[in-house]
Protein backbone atom coordinates (compact mmCIF):
# COMPACT_ATOMS: atom_id res chain seq x y z
CA UNK A 1 0.00 0.00 0.00
CA UNK A 2 1.17 3.78 -0.52
CA UNK A 3 2.93 5.53 1.94
CA UNK A 4 -0.36 8.31 2.48
CA UNK A 5 -2.49 5.10 3.88
CA UNK A 6 -3.81 6.20 7.05
CA UNK A 7 -1.66 6.20 10.32
CA UNK A 8 -2.36 3.26 12.23
CA UNK A 9 -1.78 3.34 16.44
CA UNK A 10 -1.05 0.17 18.02
CA UNK A 11 -1.36 -0.41 21.64
CA UNK A 12 0.36 -2.74 23.64
CA UNK A 13 0.08 -3.03 27.14
CA UNK A 14 2.85 -4.94 29.09
CA UNK A 15 3.90 -5.74 32.78
CA UNK A 16 7.42 -8.01 32.90
CA UNK A 17 7.05 -9.05 29.17
CA UNK A 18 10.78 -9.56 28.61
CA UNK A 19 10.28 -13.01 27.19
CA UNK A 20 7.49 -11.79 24.40
CA UNK A 21 7.89 -8.45 24.31
CA UNK A 22 10.48 -8.40 21.14
CA UNK A 23 8.27 -11.37 19.48
CA UNK A 24 5.40 -9.17 19.40
CA UNK A 25 6.90 -5.91 18.67
CA UNK A 26 8.57 -7.73 15.45
CA UNK A 27 5.47 -8.92 14.39
CA UNK A 28 4.41 -5.20 14.27
CA UNK A 29 7.73 -4.63 11.97
CA UNK A 30 7.02 -7.19 9.70
CA UNK A 31 3.57 -6.21 8.67
CA UNK A 32 2.96 -5.68 4.79
CA UNK A 33 1.20 -2.35 6.03
CA UNK A 34 3.63 0.52 6.38
CA UNK A 35 2.33 3.34 8.26
CA UNK A 36 1.97 2.61 11.87
CA UNK A 37 2.89 3.91 14.95
CA UNK A 38 4.15 2.03 18.12
CA UNK A 39 2.47 2.47 21.61
CA UNK A 40 3.85 0.65 24.72
CA UNK A 41 2.35 1.24 27.96
CA UNK A 42 3.93 -0.58 30.65
CA UNK A 43 2.41 -1.36 34.11
CA UNK A 44 5.70 -0.75 36.11
CA UNK A 45 7.89 -3.54 34.73
CA UNK A 46 10.83 -4.56 37.22
CA UNK A 47 12.76 -6.62 34.23
CA UNK A 48 13.96 -5.44 30.88
CA UNK A 49 10.85 -5.03 29.25
CA UNK A 50 10.98 -1.24 28.70
CA UNK A 51 14.36 -1.11 27.40
CA UNK A 52 13.69 -4.07 25.16
CA UNK A 53 10.48 -1.78 23.69
CA UNK A 54 12.37 1.44 23.57
CA UNK A 55 14.72 -0.55 21.14
CA UNK A 56 11.20 -0.53 18.26
CA UNK A 57 9.77 3.05 19.67
CA UNK A 58 9.99 6.15 21.74
CA UNK A 59 7.06 5.83 22.80
CA UNK A 60 6.89 3.40 26.14
CA UNK A 61 5.32 4.74 28.43
CA UNK A 62 4.27 3.81 32.20
CA UNK A 63 0.68 3.13 33.27
CA UNK A 64 -1.02 0.96 35.96
CA UNK A 65 -3.10 -0.24 37.28
CA UNK A 66 -4.83 -2.26 34.77
CA UNK A 67 -5.39 -3.34 31.27
CA UNK A 68 -8.15 -0.78 30.52
CA UNK A 69 -6.24 2.08 32.17
CA UNK A 70 -3.08 1.21 30.20
CA UNK A 71 -5.44 1.04 27.07
CA UNK A 72 -6.71 4.39 27.30
CA UNK A 73 -3.49 5.92 27.92
CA UNK A 74 -2.65 4.43 24.82
CA UNK A 75 -5.55 5.72 22.82
CA UNK A 76 -4.73 9.45 24.60
CA UNK A 77 -1.68 9.28 23.03
CA UNK A 78 -2.16 7.77 19.74
CA UNK A 79 -1.96 9.54 16.61
CA UNK A 80 -3.82 7.21 14.01
CA UNK A 81 -6.78 7.45 12.37
CA UNK A 82 -7.37 3.76 13.42
CA UNK A 83 -6.57 1.88 17.08
CA UNK A 84 -5.31 -1.67 17.49
CA UNK A 85 -4.98 -3.15 20.83
CA UNK A 86 -3.36 -6.41 21.52
CA UNK A 87 -1.12 -7.96 25.17
CA UNK A 88 2.30 -8.22 24.89
CA UNK A 89 2.24 -12.28 24.54
CA UNK A 90 0.59 -11.80 20.88
CA UNK A 91 2.02 -11.42 17.61
CA UNK A 92 0.42 -10.34 14.23
CA UNK A 93 0.26 -12.55 11.24
CA UNK A 94 2.06 -10.56 8.42
CA UNK A 95 -1.43 -9.14 6.90
CA UNK A 96 -3.13 -8.29 9.58
CA UNK A 97 -3.09 -4.68 9.30
CA UNK A 98 -3.22 -4.21 5.90
CA UNK A 99 -6.73 -6.71 5.90
CA UNK A 100 -7.87 -4.46 8.85
CA UNK A 101 -7.32 -0.75 7.10
CA UNK A 102 -8.52 -1.93 3.71
CA UNK A 103 -11.73 -3.91 4.82
CA UNK A 104 -12.54 0.11 7.19
CA UNK A 105 -11.12 2.21 4.43
CA UNK A 106 -14.13 0.42 1.60
CA UNK A 107 -16.98 0.35 4.22
CA UNK A 108 -17.25 3.84 6.20
CA UNK A 109 -20.11 2.26 8.30
CA UNK A 110 -17.45 -0.39 9.89
CA UNK A 111 -16.83 0.99 13.76
CA UNK A 112 -15.07 -2.31 14.81
CA UNK A 113 -13.30 -5.47 13.60
CA UNK A 114 -12.88 -8.79 15.49
CA UNK A 115 -9.08 -10.30 14.55
CA UNK A 116 -9.23 -14.52 14.91
CA UNK A 117 -7.52 -15.67 17.16
CA UNK A 118 -5.23 -18.82 17.52
CA UNK A 119 -3.64 -20.05 20.87
CA UNK A 120 0.10 -21.34 20.18
CA UNK A 121 2.27 -23.50 22.42
CA UNK A 122 3.00 -27.26 23.55
CA UNK A 123 1.25 -30.00 25.36
CA UNK A 124 -2.49 -30.85 24.94
CA UNK A 125 -4.41 -28.26 26.65
CA UNK A 126 -2.67 -25.82 23.91
CA UNK A 127 -4.27 -27.61 21.49
CA UNK A 128 -7.58 -28.32 23.49
CA UNK A 129 -7.73 -24.13 24.14
CA UNK A 130 -6.76 -23.15 20.27
CA UNK A 131 -9.45 -25.60 18.89
CA UNK A 132 -11.93 -23.91 21.97
CA UNK A 133 -11.03 -20.56 20.99
CA UNK A 134 -12.06 -21.50 17.01
CA UNK A 135 -15.65 -21.16 18.48
CA UNK A 136 -15.41 -17.90 19.87
CA UNK A 137 -14.01 -15.90 16.45
CA UNK A 138 -16.89 -12.67 15.74
CA UNK A 139 -18.92 -13.95 18.96
CA UNK A 140 -20.23 -11.80 21.90
CA UNK A 141 -17.38 -13.96 23.57
CA UNK A 142 -14.78 -12.29 21.36
CA UNK A 143 -14.02 -8.44 21.37
CA UNK A 144 -13.40 -6.07 18.45
CA UNK A 145 -9.45 -5.01 18.43
CA UNK A 146 -9.52 -3.07 15.94
CA UNK A 147 -11.38 0.27 15.58
CA UNK A 148 -11.67 4.33 14.22
CA UNK A 149 -9.78 5.98 16.74
CA UNK A 150 -12.94 8.48 16.79
CA UNK A 151 -14.98 5.58 17.43
CA UNK A 152 -12.83 4.16 20.45
CA UNK A 153 -13.33 8.31 21.68
CA UNK A 154 -16.79 8.37 21.24
CA UNK A 155 -17.24 4.70 23.57
CA UNK A 156 -15.25 6.64 26.15
CA UNK A 157 -12.90 3.87 25.91
CA UNK A 158 -12.24 0.70 28.73
CA UNK A 159 -14.20 0.70 31.76
CA UNK A 160 -11.57 1.10 34.39
CA UNK A 161 -13.95 -0.58 37.13
CA UNK A 162 -13.86 -3.61 35.38
CA UNK A 163 -11.33 -6.48 35.38
CA UNK A 164 -11.56 -9.27 32.83
CA UNK A 165 -14.84 -8.18 31.19
CA UNK A 166 -13.78 -5.19 30.36
CA UNK A 167 -13.31 -6.61 26.85
CA UNK A 168 -17.13 -7.15 26.73
CA UNK A 169 -17.88 -4.32 27.68
CA UNK A 170 -15.79 -2.25 24.97
CA UNK A 171 -17.12 -4.85 22.31
CA UNK A 172 -20.92 -4.11 23.50
CA UNK A 173 -19.80 -0.33 23.24
CA UNK A 174 -18.36 -0.65 19.66
CA UNK A 175 -21.17 -2.98 18.07
CA UNK A 176 -23.80 -0.48 19.73
CA UNK A 177 -22.37 2.77 17.62
CA UNK A 178 -22.69 0.82 14.18
CA UNK A 179 -21.65 -2.61 11.72
CA UNK A 180 -19.31 -4.80 12.75
CA UNK A 181 -16.64 -6.99 10.37
CA UNK A 182 -14.05 -9.43 11.08
CA UNK A 183 -10.85 -10.09 8.60
CA UNK A 184 -9.16 -13.19 7.38
CA UNK A 185 -5.90 -12.76 9.24
CA UNK A 186 -5.11 -13.94 12.48
CA UNK A 187 -2.99 -12.88 15.72
CA UNK A 188 -1.31 -15.68 17.60
CA UNK A 189 -1.24 -15.48 21.14
CA UNK A 190 1.05 -17.37 23.06
CA UNK A 191 0.23 -18.96 26.06
CA UNK A 192 3.62 -21.43 26.19
CA UNK A 193 3.19 -23.95 28.19
CA UNK A 194 -0.35 -24.30 29.54
CA UNK A 195 -0.96 -24.09 33.77
CA UNK A 196 -4.39 -25.23 34.46
CA UNK A 197 -3.88 -23.86 38.18
CA UNK A 198 -2.85 -20.44 36.59
CA UNK A 199 -5.66 -20.54 34.36
CA UNK A 200 -8.08 -21.00 36.54
CA UNK A 201 -6.49 -18.85 39.02
CA UNK A 202 -6.96 -16.31 36.07
CA UNK A 203 -10.66 -16.82 35.50
CA UNK A 204 -11.44 -16.98 39.25
CA UNK A 205 -9.60 -13.38 39.52
CA UNK A 206 -11.46 -12.23 36.44
CA UNK A 207 -15.08 -13.26 37.58
CA UNK A 208 -14.74 -10.76 40.41
CA UNK A 209 -15.95 -8.40 37.78
CA UNK A 210 -18.87 -10.17 36.35
CA UNK A 211 -21.84 -8.96 38.58
CA UNK A 212 -20.60 -5.42 38.40
CA UNK A 213 -20.75 -5.96 34.62
CA UNK A 214 -23.86 -7.89 34.83
CA UNK A 215 -25.11 -4.83 36.71
CA UNK A 216 -24.41 -2.55 34.11
CA UNK A 217 -26.24 -3.65 31.33
CA UNK A 218 -28.78 -5.67 33.21
CA UNK A 219 -29.42 -9.04 33.53
CA UNK A 220 -31.60 -9.97 30.77
CA UNK A 221 -29.30 -8.12 28.64
CA UNK A 222 -28.78 -11.26 25.65
CA UNK A 223 -25.67 -10.49 25.77
CA UNK A 224 -25.29 -10.59 29.08
CA UNK A 225 -27.34 -13.44 29.46
CA UNK A 226 -24.76 -15.54 26.67
CA UNK A 227 -21.64 -14.25 27.99
CA UNK A 228 -22.86 -15.74 31.41
CA UNK A 229 -25.18 -18.11 31.22
CA UNK A 230 -24.62 -21.98 31.14
CA UNK A 231 -26.41 -22.95 27.73
CA UNK A 232 -24.39 -20.40 25.24
CA UNK A 233 -21.17 -20.82 26.95
CA UNK A 234 -21.68 -24.89 27.25
CA UNK A 235 -23.80 -25.53 23.98
CA UNK A 236 -25.18 -22.79 21.90
CA UNK A 237 -21.31 -21.15 21.09
CA UNK A 238 -20.07 -24.15 19.86
CA UNK A 239 -23.25 -25.70 17.73
CA UNK A 240 -24.11 -22.76 16.22
CA UNK A 241 -24.06 -21.83 12.48
CA UNK A 242 -23.25 -25.30 11.62
CA UNK A 243 -19.60 -25.19 13.90
CA UNK A 244 -20.95 -28.39 15.32
CA UNK A 245 -19.36 -30.56 13.14
CA UNK A 246 -15.90 -29.17 13.89
CA UNK A 247 -16.43 -31.04 16.94
CA UNK A 248 -17.58 -33.91 15.64
CA UNK A 249 -14.49 -34.22 13.71
CA UNK A 250 -12.19 -33.55 16.85
CA UNK A 251 -13.40 -35.60 19.38
CA UNK A 252 -10.55 -35.56 21.71
CA UNK A 253 -10.38 -32.24 21.26
CA UNK A 254 -13.81 -31.64 22.54
CA UNK A 255 -13.88 -33.82 25.52
CA UNK A 256 -10.84 -31.40 26.34
CA UNK A 257 -12.90 -28.46 25.82
CA UNK A 258 -15.76 -29.54 27.75
CA UNK A 259 -13.50 -30.77 30.67
CA UNK A 260 -11.98 -27.24 30.44
CA UNK A 261 -15.21 -25.79 30.89
CA UNK A 262 -16.70 -27.55 33.50
CA UNK A 263 -13.49 -26.36 35.60
CA UNK A 264 -13.76 -23.07 34.71
CA UNK A 265 -17.67 -23.27 35.24
CA UNK A 266 -17.36 -24.92 38.44
CA UNK A 267 -14.52 -22.16 39.81
CA UNK A 268 -16.85 -19.48 38.78
CA UNK A 269 -19.51 -20.98 40.92
CA UNK A 270 -17.05 -21.53 43.68
CA UNK A 271 -15.97 -17.46 43.45
CA UNK A 272 -19.96 -16.88 43.62
CA UNK A 273 -20.77 -18.90 46.40
CA UNK A 274 -18.23 -18.66 48.93
CA UNK A 275 -16.63 -15.24 48.09
CA UNK A 276 -19.83 -13.00 46.09
CA UNK A 277 -19.12 -10.88 43.45
CA UNK A 278 -17.02 -7.64 43.96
Amino acid sequence: MKQKCPLVSVVITTKNEEKNIQNCLQSIKNQTYGNIEIIVVDNGSDDQTQAIAKRYTAKVFTKGPERSAQRNFGAKRAKGKYYLYIDADMTLSIGVINDCVNMCEHDSTLTGLYIPEKITGTGFWNKVRNFERGFYNGTVIDCVRFVPLNIFKKTGGFDTALTGPEDWDFDKKVRNLGKIGIIQSHINHNECQFDLSKYLSKKSYYAKSMGAYARKWGQNDPDVKKQLGAYYRMVGVFIENGKWKRLKSKPVLTVGVYLLRMMVGLSYIIRRTVYGFS
